[in-house]
C-alpha cells in the first residue's frame, strides 16, 4: 500500500494550511465563534472558493472528485485550527449520505450548492435511548397519502441551527432497535412542525435538540431506499469517523507542539523544565501516542471508502479505539505538564484537549468501538 503523497495532495496540503494559519488565529477563532451562526460565513464562503466544500462530489455536479484521502489532509488542517465551520457535518457526513443514497435529481438539486457553499446539511440521527447504536430509532415516519408525517426527537445535532436540509431517521417499519425498518429523509429546518433548540458544545461547537411534530413530506423527501437505511447510515459514519481521526491528529500535533514550547521556556530552579528527564520522558510519550494515532488515521482514510463492509467497520473501530486512547495521553499529558494554566479559557491547550475529547466520544468513543472490534474477531483474523 503506497502511503506517499501525490504532487496533488501536497498541493493541497500546503494550500488549506497556509490558509488555516493565516485565518484561524486562536482570537480570531474566538470571534469566529460569537458570530450568530456560531462560525464564520465568510470562511465559509473562502472554503467554497477554494474548492473544499466541493472536495468529494464528482465534478460532474460541480465538485472535485477527492478521495478520502484528500478529507484526510483537509480535516488535519482543520484540526490544528479548531475550525468551527460545519465541514463534518454538511461535506462530510451530510454529502456521503447524499453520495450513497440520493437519487440523481436529489444530488443535483442540493450538491452544487453546497460546493458552492449556498446550502449546508446536518445529520439528525442520534436519539436519548440510542446511546452510540445507529439501528435504535424511535422517530417514526409514518405513510400518510402520497407522503410521510414525521414524528419523534433527536439530539446533540451538530450545526442542527444553522442547516439549511436536516437529513432524519426516522423509522418506517420494525422494531424501534431492529436493523431493517430505517429510512433517511431530507427535512427543511424551517417546515412546519419542526422546532429547534440550539446550544454551544463544550469545544466551542453547536449543536441543536431537534423536535419533529406531524411534520409533513413529500415523496421527494425520502433519500435512498424505503427500510433499508442503516446499512448508507453506517457507511456514512465510517467516512465521518475517518475524517474525524485525521482532525483528531491535527489537533494532537499542535497540542504536542505547544508542551514541548512550554517546556522549553518555562522555568524552575533556574533552568527550563525541558531539562528535567522525567518531563522529556513524558514528551515523548506524547509523541508516541500522536504518531500511532496518525498510522491509524491514514488507515482508516485508505478503507473508508470501501464497499467491503465488514472490514471498514472492523478498521474504521481500531482506528477510533487509537484516536481515543491517543487523545487521552496527549491531552492529559499537555494538561498536567502545563499546570494550572493549561485549563484557563485564554490558553489555547485547553481548547484543543476539549475537542480532541469531543471527537473520541463522537459515534461512539474508545471503549464502544475496542467492543466491535472484539466482537468482529480483532483487527487480524487469526490464522
Amino acid at each position: 500500500m503506497d502511503f506517499d503523497l501525490t504532487d496533488e495532495q501536497r498541493l493541497l496540503q500546503e494550500q488549506v494550511s497556509r490558509v488555516i494559519a493565516d485565518e484561524y488565529a486562536f482570537e480570531r477563532r474566538k470571534a469566529y465563534g460569537k458570530e450568530p451562526t456560531g462560525f464564520s460565513l465568510a470562511r465559509w464562503a473562502q472554503f467554497a472558493e477554494l474548492g473544499l466544500l466541493g472536495l468529494p462530489f464528482p465534478e460532474a455536479l460541480g465538485g472535485v472528485g477527492g478521495t478520502a484521502v484528500e478529507t484526510m489532509l483537509v480535516m488535519e488542517a482543520f484540526g490544528r485550527g479548531l475550525v468551527l465551520e460545519p465541514y463534518l457535518a454538511t461535506v462530510v457526513l451530510g454529502g456521503s449520505l447524499l453520495r450513497f443514497a440520493g437519487s440523481p435529481a436529489q444530488q443535483q438539486a442540493i450538491i452544487p450548492e453546497i460546493a458552492r457553499g449556498k446550502r449546508r446539511l446536518a445529520f439528525a440521527q442520534t436519539e436519548r435511548q440510542a446511546r452510540f447504536d445507529l439501528a435504535d430509532v424511535a422517530t417514526t415516519a409514518r405513510p400518510d397519502g402520497a407522503g410521510f408525517v414525521l414524528d419523534g426527537q433527536k439530539g446533540v445535532v451538530l450545526h442542527g441551527d444553522s442547516a439549511d436540509t436536516l437529513i432524519v431517521t426516522a423509522r418506517t417499519s420494525g422494531g424501534q432497535r431492529e436493523r431493517n425498518g430505517i429510512s433517511l429523509f431530507l427535512v427543511d429546518r424551517t417546515a412546519p412542525g419542526v422546532a429547534v433548540q440550539p446550544y454551544p458544545t463544550v469545544d466551542g461547537l453547536r449543536a441543536a435538540e431537534i423536535a419533529f411534530r406531524g411534520v409533513k413530506l413529500g415523496t421527494d423527501a425520502l433519500l435512498g431506499p424505503r427500510d433499508q437505511a442503516l446499512p448508507i447510515v453506517e457507511r456514512a459514519v465510517d467516512v465521518a469517523i475517518a475524517a474525524l481521526a485525521a482532525e483528531a491528529v491535527g489537533a494532537m500535533t499542535v497540542t504536542h507542539e505547544l508542551t514541548v514550547e512550554y517546556l522549553k521556556t518555562r522555568k524552575q530552579f533556574g533552568v527550563p523544565i525541558g531539562s528535567f528527564q522525567v518531563l522529556q520522558h513524558r514528551a515523548v510519550d506524547m509523541l508516541v501516542a500522536l504518531e500511532q494515532a496518525r498510522s491509524m488515521a491514514t488507515l482508516a482514510a485508505m478503507v473508508a471508502e470501501s464497499e467491503d463492509a465488514a472490514e471498514r467497520r472492523r478498521t474504521i473501530s481500531a482506528a477510533k479505539v487509537q484516536i481515543g486512547r491517543s487523545g487521552r495521553i496527549v491531552g492529559q499529558q499537555a494538561i498536567q505538564l502545563h499546570g494550572g494554566i493549561g485549563m484557563t479559557m485564554e490558553y489555547k491547550v485547553g481548547h484543543y484537549f476539549k475537542r480532541i475529547t469531543m471527537i473520541d466520544t463522537t459515534f461512539g468513543d474508545a471503549d464502544h468501538h475496542l467492543s466491535q472490534v472484539a466482537d468482529a474477531g480483532g483487527l487480524i483474523a487469526p490464522i
